[in-house]
């Protein structure tokens, strides 16, 4: 039985393909001041790992799950060993930590991870999900994000992108373009840059993604996505009520949650007019809605954006039918980009 933490666990998903610096970036920031608190699961493709190798930190805080990507190993085993290092420290055995990061291969395809931190309910009462952090290689990016499902998964579900290695060169537009039409909400950075790296990993990480989402939620005329991964925008017109939504999010999360890579919301529900509620689903997982006090921007409008493989458009909207959806455009006079409802594979 997991005893009581003072304060919720913190957990960031680190995540990016195969040489993209993940493990540099966490060198770093477990180097920065404040960071002795945090610990660290780090996950590896095949049966040797060596990352845990390389980060620099006590050895109490270094955590790895051998044997495969995370994604690919049975659910259970990430959510085992969470409450395994929660049951070592609240028993004194390893030092205390009120921060994890789960480190994924850069193989892994993060949605499953996030699912089981959804889905599980004891950890859902110890833990407090900050978001994804996604490196992107400014070099190599592109031909990554088109030649391998993983990457534009990592890219998809992302929070902050961090762009690597911008000292050697800096990304074009063929990349940033790719970014945009995948994930055009996501808080983006540069690496190297002015930013602390523990502040990468946890400082702003939900806040600041939400305020760009609220914003900006694709970019106008993005390219096609790969990996047949589409972005549908969408507004609802006909304001729904807390239950009637429930059961169309979640008949859409059950029938076809492996492909609903993640979806993104304010509502504004007609039995709730006191507060406006965040929205976020991933895969088969609708996360408690949190609540806002006032719209975070100008649009007032009920709002989803959804993210996902290989579901066709008329699959969404007959869903939602009954709230009357409308592609997405900017309220007059609203400074942010244009959004194109729908970005389509090729």
């Amino acid at each position: 039985m997991l005893s009581a933490a003072p304060e919720k666990l913190a957990v960031t998903v680190l995540t990016g393909f195969l040489g993209s610096g993940k493990t540099t970036l966490l060198q770093k920031a477990l180097r920065s001041p404040g960071m002795a608190d945090t610990a660290v699961i780090i996950n590896e493709a095949g049966e040797m790992g060596l990352d845990h190798l390389l980060v620099e930190a006590v050895e109490e805080q270094a955590f790895q799950m051998p044997g495969g990507c995370l994604c690919c190993i049975r659910r259970l085993d990430i959510a085992t060993t969470i409450r395994r290092l929660i049951e070592q420290r609240d028993r004194g055995e390893i030092a205390m930590f009120r921060r994890l990061v789960i480190e994924t291969s850069g193989l892994a395809d993060p949605a499953p991870i996030l699912y089981t931190l959804a889905a599980d309910p004891m950890l859902g009462h110890v833990l407090a999900f900050q978001g994804v952090v996604t490196l992107v290689d400014a070099l190599a990016g592109l031909g990554t994000i088109e030649r391998h499902p993983e990457a534009s998964a990592q890219v998809a579900v992302a929070d902050r992108i961090l762009l690597t290695k911008t000292d050697v060169a800096q990304p074009g537009s063929a990349l940033l373009g790719r970014l945009d039409g995948l994930n055009a909400w996501a808080d983006r950075r540069m690496l190297p840059g002015g930013d602390e790296p523990a502040a990468l990993l946890f400082d702003g990480l939900s806040s600041t993604a939400a305020r760009r989402f609220a914003a900006q939620p694709v970019t106008e005329g993005g390219p096609a996505h790969t990996a047949g991964i589409r972005t549908l925008s969408l507004v609802l017109t006909r304001p729904p009520t807390r239950f009637d939504f429930a059961r169309a999010l979640g008949g859409l999360a059950t029938r076809r949650g492996e492909d609903l890579l993640r979806a993104k919301g304010l509502i504004a529900f007609s039995d709730r007019p006191d507060g406006i509620a965040v929205i976020h689903a991933v895969q088969h997982t609708i996360y408690r809605p949190q609540w806002l006090d006032a719209w975070p921007d100008a649009d007032r409008r009920s709002r989803l954006v959804f993210i996902v493989r290989d579901i066709e458009p008329d699959e969404i909207l007959a869903c939602l039918a009954a709230f009357a959806p409308v592609a997405w455009t900017p309220v007059p006079g609203d400074t942010a980009k244009i959004g194109s409802s729908l970005t389509a594979a090729a």
